[in-house]
């Protein structure tokens, strides 16, 4: 199998991870560690985007240069990706954004979907799916699923998520082998409830301030 994996290993990305890990981390601090990280995230896993050459004028004289050729979507799925988005909007501000309903049942951890934004035809080359945390990846494969069928290749989606669980990134590459998967920390234990350890605890409820008490 090839490896697709790619670990963001950076100071300032092990940092806000380490800071998102805390329970003590308020609200506002969370969000603005899931921005950060994914900003990061966004700019490492982009460094390969294709070109094109542009003719232009600065107010001193003509000048050279480029911008980004394919079209590029963003997939965030609700609720938890939504943190993510605003970062990747600040990288490609004109990128349409294509919302995904998936939630995990609670007994048998199974994907379930109950919304979609996909238009009934791709008007983008390229996807960027948003999820920060991949526990075991089925939630994550009902949505690559639902990319695939929309008609846009493995080859051109980028799966992006702050914290994931090995068992939960073998799940997802063993299903998508081609998939390119750009992640910030990788947690070994998987508990039988599905929950990441030591995890982040639930990130859509620390991102949107909705913990029970």
């Amino acid at each position: 199998m090839v490896n697709t994996i790619n670990i963001v290993s950076h100071p300032i990305v092990n940092a806000q991870l380490s800071k998102l890990r805390k329970s003590s981390t308020s609200t506002k601090e969370f969000r603005e560690g899931i921005h950060h990280i994914s900003l990061i995230l966004g700019l490492e896993s982009t460094r390969t985007l294709e070109e094109s050459p542009i003719e232009g004028n600065t107010p001193v004289a003509p000048f050279t240069g480029t911008e980004i050729k394919p079209r590029i979507g963003l997939t965030p799925i609700l609720r938890a990706g939504l943190g993510m988005t605003d970062a990747l909007l600040t990288l490609f501000p004109a990128a349409p954004v294509y919302h995904l309903g998936l939630y995990r049942e609670k007994v048998t951890l199974q994907p379930v979907e109950y919304y979609s934004k996909l238009p009934p035809s791709p008007p983008v080359d390229k996807v960027f799916l948003l999820d920060p945390l991949i526990a075991t990846g089925g939630t994550a494969c009902a949505a690559l699923a639902m990319i695939v069928d929309w008609g846009i290749s493995v080859k051109d989606i980028k799966l992006l998520c702050v914290l994931a669980s090995k068992e939960g990134l073998n799940h997802v590459q063993a299903e998508f082998p081609e998939l390119e998967i750009w992640v910030a920390g990788i947690d070994d234990v998987l508990t039988p409830e599905g929950i990441i350890s030591p995890g982040l605890g639930d990130t859509g409820d620390r991102l949107f301030n909705t913990i029970r008490t």
